[in-house]
């Protein structure tokens, strides 16, 4: 029970006033254009969820995969420091899926996503003082019906990682649900790592849940 008052609280406050959405895969810092080619054929859905389908995240466009070196150093500060050296005005940038991997190793993402998603934005977080990735919000995803950042509600889901509180169990923590206004967080803990994850009102609880339930290291989900 005091894990999850404890979860709760933290995902309560890194969402904040303005909500989860504020300021996460903001067109900033090295934006890639060539997102405008569209995918040509439908994925396949790989999990029903009622009448909802999940497709495999590695079917989808991930945006950012041309930035950066194709294979970052395996030295996390070293990943971390390359990316910072890209950044352009902004705490948010955006930074390939292998280079998030290298700069958060125990790092986890979906396997599963929402079948109308068809990109998938990436982006560390960073302390501008320190040129160090953010505490709260070290990484954060972006998943879109459409073109990024031409249309808000083309967002569906936002995933939010950055650090757990001291103390607390490198086993997976239990999910604790936040239901806001436009959507539902869910929040936990596991291997030193605290996620958030919205989804958008349009996307039933369930489907949310499942998208929980197939998270696996970001470095199984690599291009190849």
């Amino acid at each position: 029970m005091t894990l999850i008052v404890l979860a709760l609280a933290v995902i309560a406050a890194a969402c904040g006033e303005a909500g989860p959405l504020e300021r996460v895969g903001e067109a900033s810092s090295g934006w890639v254009t060539a997102v405008t080619v569209s995918t040509t054929t439908t994925p396949s859905v790989v999990i029903k969820v009622g009448n909802e389908g999940l497709i495999g995240a590695g079917d989808v466009l991930w945006a950012n995969d041309d930035i950066g070196p194709a294979s970052p150093s395996s030295d996390p500060r070293f990943a971390i420091a390359t990316v910072w050296d890209r950044e352009n005005g902004s705490r948010f940038v955006q930074s390939s899926r292998a280079e998030i991997a290298a700069a958060l190793p125990t790092v986890r993402f979906p396997e599963a996503v929402p079948e109308d998603v068809r990109w998938v934005t990436s982006q560390l977080v960073f302390d501008p003082a320190t040129g160090l990735l953010d505490v709260d919000t070290s990484a954060a995803f972006g998943l879109w019906t459409v073109e990024p950042y031409t249309v808000e509600s083309g967002r569906l889901v936002v995933l939010r990682v950055g650090s757990a509180p001291d103390g607390v169990s490198a086993a997976k923590s239990d999910v604790v649900p936040i239901i806001l206004s436009d959507g539902l967080s869910l929040g936990w803990t596991e291997a030193g790592l605290r996620y958030e994850l919205f989804c958008r009102v349009t996307i039933p609880e369930p489907v949310c849940n499942a998208i929980v339930d197939s998270f696996v290291p970001l470095n199984g989900l690599l291009p190849t």
